[in-house]
């Protein structure tokens, strides 16, 4: 093992320079400077994420309150505005419930009236060609009568008494009639009058209690009395 150590001379000491530690002082400054800025830039990371995670908090906060409130005002709405509007709707539904109901009947009585228009023709129709269909209406109303009397007068148009005259007096040869010729009792009709009894079976009443069984009362048009 070698020994170093040396005896210096005094001539030797004057080139030996006194050392100094400022080097190393400022390496630990330096090395204090960046434990310093990775301790702030640590504090600034935490610092930053702190502050988004409240940021995010708050967003969350926010969303469920904005949230909470679109369901209160789509609870409100259900429950004010949107009863107001079953209700208007509900309004609308009977209203249009009876504006169809009036052109149901107003249809049903326009389809009454031509029925009764086209009954009046075959009515009219009926008379011109059958001079007999005056003989079961004076039938009926005798079949009436004739239990408290036996005796009666008929009315009749002229032309009605030329042609039931005989077939009449045939068919109720048993009983006292006398046939009157009236032309104000329109072809189709008679008024049969018996111990004080009238019975009205002229074309104009027959055709009134016809129709007043439909709800209606247009009159009879009389037809040209034929001479």
């Amino acid at each position: 093992m070698r020994n170093y150590t040396r005896f210096i001379p005094g001539e030797e000491i004057g080139a030996v320079e006194q050392w100094s530690f400022g080097a190393v002082d400022t390496a630990a400054q330096l090395m204090a400077a960046q434990v310093k800025a990775r301790e702030e830039a640590s504090d600034q990371v935490t610092n930053d994420a702190v502050r988004q995670e409240g940021y995010a908090e708050g967003f969350v906060q926010g969303h469920a309150q904005a949230t909470l409130e679109a369901q209160r005002q789509i609870t409100d709405f259900i429950a004010n505005q949107g009863q107001e509007t079953a209700r208007s709707f509900a309004q609308l539904f009977v209203s249009v419930q009876a504006q169809q109901s009036d052109a149901e009947q107003v249809v049903a009585r326009g389809v009454l009236e031509l029925a009764c228009e086209l009954a009046r023709q075959v009515v009219r129709r009926e008379l011109s060609v059958n001079p007999h269909a005056l003989q079961p209406v004076i039938r009926e109303a005798l079949g009436l009568l004739m239990a408290e009397s036996k005796t009666a007068l008929i009315r009749m148009n002229p032309v009605d008494i030329e042609v039931l005259e005989d077939v009449l007096r045939s068919e109720f040869s048993g009983l006292s009639l006398t046939l009157l010729a009236d032309a104000t009792v329109a072809r189709g009709g008679c008024l049969i009058e018996s111990a004080g009894t009238v019975v009205d079976g002229t074309i104009e009443k027959r055709w009134m209690r016809a129709v007043a069984n439909l709800g209606l009362n247009p009159p009879w048009e009389e037809s040209v009395v034929e001479q």
